[in-house]
């Protein structure tokens, strides 16, 4: 698994959010706080407005917060959200490939490696990351 810094800086911007909530976080706060760069911070911010994991206010007074508790925002939607699949081989989800031969039993591993990042990235909220509470 390749984890993209679209990725890693939206949970990250979540992070933020989450900590900061219910207030509303401006751009250039989180940017700074998080050191990202502002438009690329924008651009995920408007990603993860339109999959509903934040909501936008606009004005002097604006800026963005979650959308749901953080304890219903599980790593794995997020990921998913903006990456697509967790595990593809060749762009390729691991249920949909089938080899001959020697390799005929390579889809399983393929499909047992999306089952356990399922597992993982599921199983862990924002809520659990801003405790500290990953794998206890």
């Amino acid at each position: 698994m390749h984890v993209s810094a679209k990725a890693d800086y939206a949970v990250r911007a979540l992070l933020l959010l989450a900590e900061h909530a219910p207030e509303v976080v401006k751009v250039e706060q989180l940017a700074v706080e998080q050191d990202l760069p502002q438009q690329y911070a924008e651009g995920i911010l408007n990603d993860l407005r339109k999959l509903g994991f934040v909501t936008s206010r606009r004005g002097a007074h604006g800026g963005y917060s979650l959308a749901r508790e953080a304890r219903e925002i599980a790593v794995g939607d997020v990921v998913r959200g903006l990456d697509g699949p967790l595990v593809t081989v060749r762009a390729v989800p691991p249920g949909r490939l089938t080899y001959d031969g020697v390799a005929r039993h390579l889809p399983a591993l393929w499909e047992l490696t999306d089952q356990r990042l399922r597992e993982v990235l599921d199983g862990v909220t924002l809520d659990d990351l801003l405790r500290g509470a990953v794998g206890a």
